[in-house]
């Protein structure tokens, strides 16, 4: 048996149940096996056969809505279901300050960060930390913290992620994960009205863009490999967004307090993100390990891996 078909075997089962526990009765996958099999199982011999005795960094990226943690979760059950690797996958989002630190910064800098998402809302000197001691040879468990969306917050730090295990691939992936920054002379036009109206020194713009060129950079060094799903455009990944936070109140309508968007508000926080998102279509390709492209369905169409 062809070693792809082989190893679809092994994991179609525990692929297809994740697939659909992230589905609801409006919104099905389609082209599930294709997904798999042509595309997620490639990828994975190819990132599986560069494992060596250090623990391997990828950072994954790709527009909001894109599916980032769908692939990531598939990625991590192909490699252990198969390849028997020990992966630990997180998101970017994990590290988002608490909301009383955003409201410092907000305060201090500007009051667009008291919205999370842009860089500099991350606490950075965590997943540094994280990646330095993960990187040694001697392995310590980890805590890593967890946040949560819906609040808006971290969570109670005893059901933080605890690694108990030296991991012999990490995934982190997130939006502008693999962000380089821009030139100053870019970020002088206004790209929407958030950026016209909220911000018309650039005060927010230069921060962000600052912290893309020192931390981020700095945590962007670790990666060993860098993936990339790519949408067609950012009306597209607005379309895409709009239903992941439909997702969301469905799963956390019966909570108090949730902080779920409405439609408004959704596309307003995506404004945040435009910048970063329209600068990685064009640059992200270049230097990514493995681009998925993905068609108006929500679909991967194909890839192209580094040569």
């Amino acid at each position: 048996m062809h070693p792809v078909n082989l190893c679809y075997s092994k994991v179609k089962k525990d692929c297809i149940k994740f697939i659909s526990s992230q589905e609801t009765r409006t919104e099905k996958f389609k082209k599930k096996d294709k997904m798999i099999k042509s595309f997620l199982i490639p990828a994975c011999f190819w990132l599986a056969n560069r494992v060596k005795k250090n623990t391997m960094i990828i950072g994954l990226a790709g527009g909001q809505g894109t599916g980032k943690t769908t692939i990531s979760s598939l990625i991590k059950i192909i490699l252990e279901k198969y390849f028997k690797l020990i992966v630990f996958k997180i998101s970017i989002d994990d590290f988002y300050k608490t909301r009383k630190d955003r409201m410092i910064l907000a305060k201090k800098v500007h009051p667009l960060l008291m919205t999370r998402g842009v860089p500099g809302t991350h606490d950075v000197d965590i997943i540094l930390n994280f990646f330095r001691k993960i990187s040694k040879k001697r392995f310590s468990p980890l805590l890593l913290p967890k946040f949560d969306k819906s609040i808006d917050d971290r969570i109670k730090r005893d059901k933080w992620y605890k690694i108990k295990k030296k991991p012999h691939i990490v995934i982190l992936e997130g939006w502008c994960v693999g962000s380089s920054p821009q030139k100053i002379k870019n970020l002088k036009k206004p790209i929407n009205t958030i950026e016209r109206d909220d911000d018309q020194k650039l005060k927010w713009r230069k921060y962000v863009n600052n912290q893309l060129n020192k931390k981020y950079k700095s945590m962007h060094k670790f990666f060993d490999y860098f993936l990339y799903l790519k949408a067609k455009d950012f009306s597209l990944l607005r379309k895409w967004r709009l239903k992941q936070e439909k997702k969301l109140y469905l799963n956390n309508k019966s909570r108090k307090n949730s902080k779920i968007m409405s439609n408004n508000e959704v596309l307003n926080f995506m404004m945040t993100y435009q910048r970063i998102t329209e600068h990685m279509f064009k640059e992200a390709p270049k230097f990514a390990s493995i681009v998925f492209s993905l068609n108006q369905n929500h679909e991967i169409k194909n890839i192209k891996f580094k040569k």
